[in-house]
């Protein structure tokens, strides 16, 4: 059987193509509770990849990586009332434990706002125990209806950061910088580009004044939500009482934020780079950038290889040898090929002789010969330039895929038609988002930051409006 029967067409079954790639790449496999995932060492390697990525950001802004309980009291939860009325449908509860009923539920943690803000209360007194900076790299549960590996699932790897300020501006930085930094490593990192904006009343986390939104679009139209990151306000520290003495002796509340970034960024990489022939890694998240395949696996070929191998590895190139003895040739180009792995080497006996290899890119398909003289800097050149090449296709796609509607109609007609991002003037209203969800199963992506004063009319009801908007379908 080939390659191309394996995988469905993207195009045409992105679902079944989806949910196939994940396992012809080893990424994961399904689990054996409801919309439970088993990430494989593969699928791992990426995430840990990002973790690599992200860590030393965090930490040099001051956020210290920590870990609180993953079980959480329910009376914790209800404290702030917003918190708990928009996570209630998705609550995992336990109820017995040792044989026995808990006097108190026990919350299976959606998100650790309330467990963590309990401590702090405990430990804020003065202005000289601010700022707070902790994050967790922990997994969560929140029980969705329908589930899609990596995209929505029940439970969830992801970083969450929680903060508390002496100040809003303080929090205000902080809720922008980790933003910044989530458009980064999207764009440097996953060679995905976005649009960063304000989430609507309607879409704003459950307990936040504002929510700040990294929104990519996937080849298919549809937007994904990448990462959030959350203005607090005094939200949480009021109902937990994070309360402190200012430089003047006054009482003051503090500030607070969290922001997020989770497994669901694998989705997205998969959705925007991957093809017909499987899956395509920009070469920094890829967890192998070069692969040496070998012809025959003859003592020659495999000496060369690993000469090669030596080369690129000392110059902080992730390279591995395919030394599989049960497969042949052919099969080995393509399963790496569907593991999307940026360049493959491939050596035989005339590669030997010449002292060259013939490498061929899987962002693009190129190939070249490269000298064992020249292979380093060839190749870390090469890699270079497909990270880049990656993130113009995913800035292209998003810029050919925007569209601006002056009323309803023509929004209506873009959705069903074209989908992608729609650009309209809108006046934040939460009933004339749930009627447009409705009718058309799109949602408001972000209000648009823009230093520069616009003015329009709404799309909708046609009053003057200053603030442009996104809609889009989602995943």
């Amino acid at each position: 059987m080939t390659k191309k029967k394996l995988l469905p067409s993207k195009k045409d079954f992105p679902a079944e193509w989806y949910t196939t790639i994940i396992k012809l790449a080893d990424l994961a496999d399904y689990g054996p509770s409801k919309g439970s995932i088993i990430i494989k060492p593969y699928g791992y390697a990426i995430w840990e990849n990002i973790q690599n990525a992200m860590n030393p950001i965090i930490k040099q802004k001051g956020v210290g990586n920590s870990y609180f309980p993953l079980l959480i009291p329910m009376s914790l939860l209800e404290k702030e009332a917003s918190h708990i009325e928009g996570f209630s449908p998705e609550l995992a509860v336990v109820t017995i434990a040792g044989n026995e009923k808990l006097e108190e539920p026990l919350v299976v943690r959606p998100t650790s706002e309330t467990i963590m803000y309990n401590a702090y209360a405990n430990w804020v007194q003065s202005w000289r125990d601010l700022p707070i900076m902790m994050n967790q790299w922990n997994n969560v549960v929140r029980w969705e209806k329908r589930t899609t590996p990596f995209l929505r699932t029940s439970e969830f790897l992801w970083q969450e950061g929680h903060t508390a300020h002496a100040t809003l501006n303080e929090a205000l930085e902080t809720q922008k910088w980790a933003m910044d930094m989530y458009k980064n490593i999207y764009n440097n990192y996953f060679a995905i580009d976005g649009c960063i904006g304000n989430k609507s009343k309607a879409e704003r986390f459950s307990g936040a004044d504002e929510t700040m939104t990294f929104e990519a679009l996937m080849p298919s139209g549809k937007a994904l939500q990448a990462a959030t990151s959350h203005n607090l306000g005094q939200n949480f520290s009021k109902p937990f009482n994070i309360s402190f003495q200012t430089k003047d002796g006054a009482d003051e509340f503090a500030w607070q934020t969290s922001w997020g970034l989770s497994t669901r960024s694998i989705g997205g990489l998969i959705l925007t780079h991957g093809d017909d022939d499987g899956l395509v890694l920009p070469p920094k998240l890829a967890p192998i950038q070069v692969v040496i395949v070998t012809v025959n696996m003859s003592d020659d070929e495999m000496r060369f290889a690993n000469e090669l191998k030596t080369i690129l590895e000392n110059g902080n190139i992730t390279t591995e040898i395919d030394t599989r003895d049960d497969e042949r040739f052919g099969f080995k180009l393509n399963k790496w090929e569907v593991k999307g792995i940026p360049i493959i080497y491939k050596i035989g006996a005339r590669e030997v002789e010449n002292k060259k290899v013939t490498a061929k890119a899987r962002f693009n398909k190129e190939e070249r010969e490269i000298s064992i003289e020249t292979s380093l800097n060839e190749t870390t050149k090469w890699l270079d330039d497909i990270q880049t090449a990656m993130l113009a296709n995913s800035s292209r796609n998003l810029a050919e895929n925007t569209r601006t509607a002056t009323n309803y109609d023509e929004f209506k007609s873009i959705i069903s038609t074209h989908k992608g991002f729609v650009k309209v003037f809108w006046n934040d209203n939460s009933e004339i988002e749930e009627k447009i969800k409705k009718e058309t199963t799109a949602s408001s992506r972000c209000m648009i930051i823009d230093h520069h004063e616009k003015v329009g009319k709404d799309f909708l009801t046609g009053e003057p409006s200053s603030t442009e908007w996104i809609f889009a379908q989602s995943y």
